[in-house]
């Protein structure tokens, strides 16, 4: 089994831990009961430059622990201080060491938007993501089939929330097409093997419409590796261990913008 799929079963263990704790029906009627925005995540997005999506991380599949301390409140302050368009907040436990509460309440005293960051397996996990406050949720294609990522989009549609659907190759990004969403990532890590090329973003771009915003995940480490991302057209960029192991996150999204 690849980490990929042991992250999506674990997922669906975490869901149906979860039901029993509140059912689906009464997560979605909650869910829905709360007022339907008008897509900020994807709107923060549309800016004349490249924009930027600072993650908030403790932990990687990959890279162990990143910070043992993880002041996460402070990290998404310093993000929002910084200029950051918006916040990604990893909530999976088992491997990234994330939570649901970090969510909740990075999303309460911020002011930009929130991804979250998951491997979602499940209908419930979108009401979850609303009631925690996200703008916006991860869908991942290597962990879904095209009708469930369609399904899913239209129930972001209806909460008012963003759906960032994740591609790393060509019949990935195919089904995000198809699939009609907004948002396409292109992850430059190969979330079965975890190795990393940059290069994968500029051989996916040619691919995306030109109408889909195209955000670039994985692996940006430097100014050079943004002015790349510019001037293929990317719309953004996703960055979480570059700034999380950077003392002065201010100074370091500064350099990477290259201002």
């Amino acid at each position: 089994m690849n980490i990929l799929s042991e992250l999506a079963n674990n997922a669906k263990e975490r869901v149906k831990t979860a039901r029993q704790i509140i059912s689906e029906d009464e997560l979605r009627t909650k869910a829905l009961s709360m007022p339907r925005e008008n897509f900020p995540f994807e709107n923060a997005l549309k800016t004349n430059d490249i924009s930027f999506i600072c993650e908030c991380k403790k932990a990687s599949p990959s890279k162990g622990i990143i910070s043992e301390d993880f002041p996460y409140l402070e990290i998404a302050k310093d993000y929002e201080d910084a200029g950051a368009d918006c916040i990604s907040v990893l909530t999976e436990p088992s491997k990234f060491l994330g939570s649901n509460d970090y969510l909740r309440e990075i999303a309460d005293i911020v002011t930009i938007p929130c991804l979250r960051k998951d491997f979602v397996v499940d209908e419930y996990m979108l009401y979850e993501t609303k009631i925690l406050g996200a703008k916006a949720v991860l869908l991942i294609c290597g962990i879904l089939d095209k009708q469930q990522l369609a399904d899913y989009i239209k129930t972001c549609d209806t909460l008012g929330i963003s759906a960032l659907v994740e591609a790393h190759n060509e019949n990935e990004i195919k089904m995000a097409i198809e699939s009609g969403t907004r948002m396409i990532g292109v992850n430059n890590r190969n979330l079965k093997d975890f190795s990393v090329e940059v290069e994968n973003s500029r051989r996916m771009r040619e691919l995306v419409p030109r109408d889909i915003l195209f955000i670039s995940e994985s692996g940006i480490k430097t100014q050079g590796d943004i002015k790349s991302l510019r001037d293929i057209g990317a719309d953004a960029v996703l960055i979480g261990e570059t700034l999380m192991r950077a003392t002065y996150k201010k100074a370091k999204l500064s350099e990477l913008r290259g201002k």
